[in-house]
Protein backbone atom coordinates (compact mmCIF):
# COMPACT_ATOMS: atom_id res chain seq x y z
CA UNK A 1 0.00 0.00 0.00
CA UNK A 2 2.96 2.20 0.96
CA UNK A 3 4.75 1.50 -2.38
CA UNK A 4 1.49 2.36 -4.02
CA UNK A 5 1.39 5.51 -2.60
CA UNK A 6 4.93 6.88 -2.80
CA UNK A 7 4.66 5.80 -6.91
CA UNK A 8 1.23 7.61 -7.46
CA UNK A 9 3.25 10.62 -5.73
CA UNK A 10 6.23 10.06 -7.61
CA UNK A 11 3.82 9.89 -10.62
CA UNK A 12 1.76 13.14 -9.67
CA UNK A 13 5.70 14.89 -9.41
CA UNK A 14 6.71 13.95 -12.85
CA UNK A 15 3.62 15.49 -14.70
CA UNK A 16 4.07 18.44 -12.39
CA UNK A 17 7.93 18.67 -13.73
CA UNK A 18 6.56 17.84 -17.57
CA UNK A 19 4.00 20.29 -17.51
CA UNK A 20 6.62 23.13 -16.05
CA UNK A 21 8.58 22.16 -18.77
CA UNK A 22 5.97 23.52 -21.77
CA UNK A 23 5.85 19.77 -23.28
CA UNK A 24 2.11 19.51 -22.42
CA UNK A 25 2.14 23.29 -23.12
CA UNK A 26 0.03 23.88 -26.74
CA UNK A 27 1.68 25.40 -29.52
CA UNK A 28 0.01 28.80 -30.04
CA UNK A 29 -0.57 29.69 -33.85
CA UNK A 30 -0.08 32.92 -35.93
CA UNK A 31 -2.34 33.51 -39.42
CA UNK A 32 -0.36 35.13 -42.32
CA UNK A 33 -2.56 36.85 -44.75
CA UNK A 34 -1.45 38.56 -47.90
CA UNK A 35 -2.70 39.19 -51.53
CA UNK A 36 -1.18 37.08 -54.64
CA UNK A 37 2.01 35.72 -54.18
CA UNK A 38 2.61 35.42 -57.59
CA UNK A 39 3.73 39.11 -56.72
CA UNK A 40 7.12 38.50 -54.97
CA UNK A 41 6.27 41.55 -52.79
CA UNK A 42 3.78 39.42 -51.07
CA UNK A 43 5.34 36.36 -51.38
CA UNK A 44 8.80 37.40 -49.46
CA UNK A 45 6.32 39.14 -47.01
CA UNK A 46 4.93 35.73 -46.23
CA UNK A 47 7.67 33.60 -45.82
CA UNK A 48 9.66 36.15 -44.18
CA UNK A 49 6.69 36.34 -41.44
CA UNK A 50 6.25 32.88 -41.25
CA UNK A 51 9.51 32.02 -40.83
CA UNK A 52 10.06 34.92 -38.11
CA UNK A 53 7.28 33.20 -36.26
CA UNK A 54 8.22 29.26 -36.36
CA UNK A 55 11.65 30.60 -35.48
CA UNK A 56 9.48 31.94 -32.11
CA UNK A 57 7.82 29.27 -31.51
CA UNK A 58 4.50 29.15 -32.73
CA UNK A 59 2.86 27.10 -35.67
CA UNK A 60 1.70 29.10 -38.97
CA UNK A 61 -1.04 29.36 -41.28
CA UNK A 62 -0.60 30.74 -44.38
CA UNK A 63 -3.36 32.27 -45.95
CA UNK A 64 -4.05 34.60 -49.34
CA UNK A 65 -6.85 36.96 -49.79
CA UNK A 66 -6.32 37.53 -53.64
CA UNK A 67 -7.17 41.05 -52.71
CA UNK A 68 -10.74 40.39 -52.45
CA UNK A 69 -12.34 41.81 -49.37
CA UNK A 70 -14.66 39.54 -48.74
CA UNK A 71 -12.43 36.56 -49.45
CA UNK A 72 -10.59 38.13 -46.63
CA UNK A 73 -13.16 38.30 -44.12
CA UNK A 74 -14.14 34.46 -45.09
CA UNK A 75 -10.32 34.13 -44.34
CA UNK A 76 -10.60 35.64 -40.83
CA UNK A 77 -14.04 33.83 -40.11
CA UNK A 78 -11.72 30.75 -40.28
CA UNK A 79 -8.83 31.67 -38.38
CA UNK A 80 -10.84 33.05 -35.85
CA UNK A 81 -12.57 30.09 -35.75
CA UNK A 82 -9.44 27.59 -35.23
CA UNK A 83 -8.04 29.74 -32.34
CA UNK A 84 -5.33 32.11 -33.72
CA UNK A 85 -3.38 33.55 -31.39
CA UNK A 86 -2.60 36.99 -33.74
CA UNK A 87 -3.06 37.36 -37.31
CA UNK A 88 -0.28 39.29 -39.25
CA UNK A 89 -2.06 40.85 -42.56
CA UNK A 90 -1.55 42.95 -45.78
CA UNK A 91 -4.91 43.76 -45.90
CA UNK A 92 -7.64 44.07 -49.20
CA UNK A 93 -8.21 47.28 -48.80
CA UNK A 94 -8.05 50.22 -46.48
CA UNK A 95 -11.73 50.76 -45.43
CA UNK A 96 -13.23 46.94 -46.20
CA UNK A 97 -10.82 45.64 -44.22
CA UNK A 98 -11.59 47.65 -40.79
CA UNK A 99 -14.67 44.66 -40.45
CA UNK A 100 -12.68 41.66 -40.26
CA UNK A 101 -9.99 43.62 -38.01
CA UNK A 102 -12.55 44.58 -35.92
CA UNK A 103 -14.30 40.92 -35.59
CA UNK A 104 -10.60 39.65 -34.38
CA UNK A 105 -10.26 42.53 -32.02
CA UNK A 106 -13.57 41.00 -30.68
CA UNK A 107 -12.33 37.96 -30.23
CA UNK A 108 -9.29 38.33 -28.28
CA UNK A 109 -7.12 38.04 -31.61
CA UNK A 110 -4.32 40.87 -32.06
CA UNK A 111 -3.85 41.83 -36.10
CA UNK A 112 -0.22 43.25 -37.05
CA UNK A 113 -0.50 44.87 -40.54
CA UNK A 114 2.27 44.93 -43.26
CA UNK A 115 2.21 47.39 -45.86
CA UNK A 116 -0.68 48.86 -46.21
CA UNK A 117 -2.70 50.85 -43.61
CA UNK A 118 -6.39 50.86 -42.70
CA UNK A 119 -8.13 53.89 -42.52
CA UNK A 120 -9.12 53.25 -38.44
CA UNK A 121 -6.90 53.51 -35.61
CA UNK A 122 -7.49 51.57 -32.80
CA UNK A 123 -8.46 48.49 -33.83
CA UNK A 124 -5.20 46.75 -35.09
CA UNK A 125 -1.95 46.40 -32.80
CA UNK A 126 0.40 47.71 -34.66
CA UNK A 127 0.20 49.28 -38.43
CA UNK A 128 4.22 48.73 -40.12
CA UNK A 129 4.19 50.63 -43.20
CA UNK A 130 6.90 51.51 -45.51
CA UNK A 131 7.23 55.57 -46.02
CA UNK A 132 5.73 55.53 -49.21
CA UNK A 133 5.53 59.52 -49.46
CA UNK A 134 9.24 59.47 -49.18
CA UNK A 135 9.72 56.46 -51.36
CA UNK A 136 7.46 58.11 -54.17
CA UNK A 137 9.68 61.30 -53.79
CA UNK A 138 12.67 60.56 -54.41
CA UNK A 139 11.80 58.49 -56.78
CA UNK A 140 9.79 61.17 -58.87
CA UNK A 141 13.55 63.13 -58.31
CA UNK A 142 15.52 61.05 -59.92
CA UNK A 143 12.52 60.47 -62.53
CA UNK A 144 12.87 64.17 -63.39
CA UNK A 145 16.69 63.84 -63.16
CA UNK A 146 16.79 61.71 -66.20
CA UNK A 147 14.53 63.01 -68.01
CA UNK A 148 16.34 66.14 -67.93
CA UNK A 149 13.31 67.95 -66.04
CA UNK A 150 11.63 68.01 -69.61
CA UNK A 151 9.57 66.27 -71.75
CA UNK A 152 6.11 64.25 -71.84
CA UNK A 153 5.18 61.15 -69.32
CA UNK A 154 2.76 59.09 -68.29
CA UNK A 155 2.06 57.60 -64.97
CA UNK A 156 0.65 53.65 -64.08
CA UNK A 157 -1.21 53.89 -60.79
CA UNK A 158 -2.05 50.74 -58.35
CA UNK A 159 -5.64 49.57 -57.43
CA UNK A 160 -8.00 52.66 -56.30
CA UNK A 161 -8.68 51.12 -53.28
CA UNK A 162 -5.41 50.72 -51.97
CA UNK A 163 -4.37 53.41 -50.17
CA UNK A 164 -0.53 53.12 -50.96
CA UNK A 165 -1.39 53.79 -54.57
CA UNK A 166 -2.77 56.96 -53.68
CA UNK A 167 0.04 57.75 -51.66
CA UNK A 168 2.40 57.56 -53.99
CA UNK A 169 0.58 58.97 -56.76
CA UNK A 170 0.85 62.28 -54.37
CA UNK A 171 4.38 61.63 -53.89
CA UNK A 172 5.42 61.61 -57.39
CA UNK A 173 3.16 64.90 -58.15
CA UNK A 174 4.62 67.05 -55.31
CA UNK A 175 7.72 66.45 -57.38
CA UNK A 176 6.54 66.19 -60.51
CA UNK A 177 3.65 69.37 -60.92
CA UNK A 178 6.16 71.79 -59.83
CA UNK A 179 9.29 71.19 -63.06
CA UNK A 180 7.55 73.48 -65.82
CA UNK A 181 8.89 71.22 -68.11
CA UNK A 182 7.56 68.23 -67.43
CA UNK A 183 4.28 67.37 -68.61
CA UNK A 184 2.24 64.25 -67.82
CA UNK A 185 0.07 63.35 -71.09
CA UNK A 186 -1.67 60.22 -69.07
CA UNK A 187 -2.94 58.54 -65.69
CA UNK A 188 -4.23 55.13 -65.63
CA UNK A 189 -4.36 52.28 -63.60
CA UNK A 190 -2.95 48.50 -63.80
CA UNK A 191 -4.24 47.66 -60.98
CA UNK A 192 -0.85 46.01 -59.68
CA UNK A 193 -0.34 43.63 -62.56
CA UNK A 194 2.41 42.98 -64.72
CA UNK A 195 0.19 41.62 -67.67
CA UNK A 196 -2.25 44.52 -67.25
CA UNK A 197 1.07 47.21 -67.11
CA UNK A 198 1.86 45.34 -70.79
CA UNK A 199 -1.43 46.28 -71.99
CA UNK A 200 -1.90 49.55 -70.85
CA UNK A 201 1.14 50.37 -71.76
CA UNK A 202 0.71 49.40 -75.55
CA UNK A 203 -2.37 51.32 -75.48
CA UNK A 204 -0.55 54.73 -73.88
CA UNK A 205 2.31 53.93 -76.23
CA UNK A 206 0.31 54.07 -79.30
CA UNK A 207 -1.64 57.32 -78.06
CA UNK A 208 1.44 59.29 -77.50
CA UNK A 209 3.87 58.19 -79.09
CA UNK A 210 6.49 60.77 -78.30
CA UNK A 211 6.43 60.16 -74.45
CA UNK A 212 10.30 59.94 -72.53
CA UNK A 213 9.21 58.50 -69.59
CA UNK A 214 7.03 56.06 -67.31
CA UNK A 215 6.53 56.09 -63.73
CA UNK A 216 4.62 52.88 -62.12
CA UNK A 217 3.50 52.51 -58.79
CA UNK A 218 5.36 48.93 -58.33
CA UNK A 219 7.38 47.09 -60.00
CA UNK A 220 5.33 44.57 -61.71
CA UNK A 221 3.31 47.37 -63.63
CA UNK A 222 6.76 48.90 -64.38
CA UNK A 223 7.97 45.53 -65.47
CA UNK A 224 5.02 44.97 -67.74
CA UNK A 225 5.44 48.73 -68.97
CA UNK A 226 8.86 47.85 -69.74
CA UNK A 227 8.12 44.77 -71.80
CA UNK A 228 5.84 46.57 -73.95
CA UNK A 229 8.67 49.17 -74.59
CA UNK A 230 10.84 46.75 -75.62
CA UNK A 231 8.75 44.70 -77.70
CA UNK A 232 7.81 48.24 -79.64
CA UNK A 233 10.96 49.03 -79.99
CA UNK A 234 10.85 51.87 -77.53
CA UNK A 235 14.25 51.31 -75.15
CA UNK A 236 14.77 54.98 -75.25
CA UNK A 237 11.45 55.82 -72.85
CA UNK A 238 12.80 56.15 -69.16
CA UNK A 239 10.59 53.47 -66.82
CA UNK A 240 10.87 53.43 -63.15
CA UNK A 241 9.16 50.98 -60.75
CA UNK A 242 8.42 51.14 -56.75
CA UNK A 243 8.99 48.18 -54.14
CA UNK A 244 13.06 46.86 -55.45
CA UNK A 245 12.06 43.48 -55.89
CA UNK A 246 14.63 40.99 -57.14
CA UNK A 247 12.97 41.05 -60.74
CA UNK A 248 13.05 44.88 -61.14
CA UNK A 249 17.13 44.67 -59.28
CA UNK A 250 17.85 42.12 -62.14
CA UNK A 251 16.05 44.41 -64.80
CA UNK A 252 17.86 47.69 -63.90
CA UNK A 253 21.57 45.60 -63.80
CA UNK A 254 20.68 44.62 -67.55
CA UNK A 255 19.84 48.26 -68.17
CA UNK A 256 16.20 48.59 -69.25
CA UNK A 257 14.47 49.34 -65.99
CA UNK A 258 16.64 52.91 -64.44
CA UNK A 259 15.47 52.39 -60.68
CA UNK A 260 12.81 51.58 -58.50
CA UNK A 261 12.23 52.61 -54.55
CA UNK A 262 13.20 49.62 -52.04
CA UNK A 263 10.61 48.95 -49.27
CA UNK A 264 11.90 47.23 -46.44
CA UNK A 265 9.22 44.53 -46.79
CA UNK A 266 12.02 41.89 -44.81
CA UNK A 267 11.83 44.52 -42.00
CA UNK A 268 8.80 45.02 -41.79
CA UNK A 269 7.44 41.12 -41.93
CA UNK A 270 10.07 40.30 -39.28
CA UNK A 271 8.91 43.49 -37.05
CA UNK A 272 5.38 41.77 -37.47
CA UNK A 273 6.35 38.60 -35.85
CA UNK A 274 8.41 39.96 -33.24
CA UNK A 275 5.79 42.33 -32.13
CA UNK A 276 3.10 39.64 -32.71
CA UNK A 277 5.05 37.73 -29.82
CA UNK A 278 5.37 40.26 -27.24
CA UNK A 279 1.92 41.46 -27.40
CA UNK A 280 0.79 37.27 -27.46
CA UNK A 281 3.34 37.49 -23.71
CA UNK A 282 2.80 40.71 -22.26
CA UNK A 283 -0.80 42.41 -24.14
CA UNK A 284 1.95 45.00 -25.53
CA UNK A 285 4.05 45.62 -28.51
CA UNK A 286 5.79 48.80 -26.33
CA UNK A 287 5.53 50.41 -29.98
CA UNK A 288 2.73 53.06 -30.96
CA UNK A 289 0.23 51.36 -33.35
CA UNK A 290 1.53 53.07 -36.59
CA UNK A 291 5.54 53.06 -37.47
CA UNK A 292 6.82 53.69 -40.44
CA UNK A 293 10.21 52.56 -42.08
CA UNK A 294 12.13 54.92 -44.49
CA UNK A 295 12.73 53.67 -48.29
CA UNK A 296 16.15 53.45 -50.29
CA UNK A 297 16.48 54.62 -54.18
CA UNK A 298 18.00 51.54 -56.01
CA UNK A 299 20.03 52.65 -59.37
CA UNK A 300 22.83 50.79 -61.41
CA UNK A 301 25.03 52.12 -59.13
CA UNK A 302 23.77 50.33 -55.71
CA UNK A 303 20.45 48.14 -56.88
CA UNK A 304 23.22 45.10 -56.56
CA UNK A 305 23.83 45.64 -53.31
CA UNK A 306 20.40 44.45 -52.23
CA UNK A 307 18.34 40.90 -52.56
CA UNK A 308 14.71 39.84 -51.20
CA UNK A 309 13.90 43.50 -50.13
CA UNK A 310 16.80 43.93 -48.14
CA UNK A 311 20.40 44.90 -48.19
CA UNK A 312 22.53 41.56 -48.80
CA UNK A 313 24.31 40.24 -46.04
CA UNK A 314 28.34 41.18 -45.95
CA UNK A 315 30.21 38.34 -46.54
CA UNK A 316 31.96 36.95 -43.65
CA UNK A 317 36.28 37.36 -43.22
Amino acid sequence: MIKRVLLIVLIGVLLISINSLGIFAQVKTIAVIVPPVENPFFGTMQVIAAAKAEELGYKTIKMVHDDDANKQMELFETVIAQGVSAIILDNAGADATVAAIQKAKDAGIGCFLVDREITKEGVAVSQIISNNYQGATILAEYFAELMNEEGKFVELTGKDTDTNAHVRSQGYHDVLDQISGMEMVAQQTANWSQTEGYSVMETLLQQHPEIKGVICGNDTMALGAQAALLTAGRADVICVGFDGSDDAIESIMKGELKATSLQPVAEMATQAAIQADKWIKTGSTGKPEKQSIDMVLLTPENADQYEKFAPKPKPKE
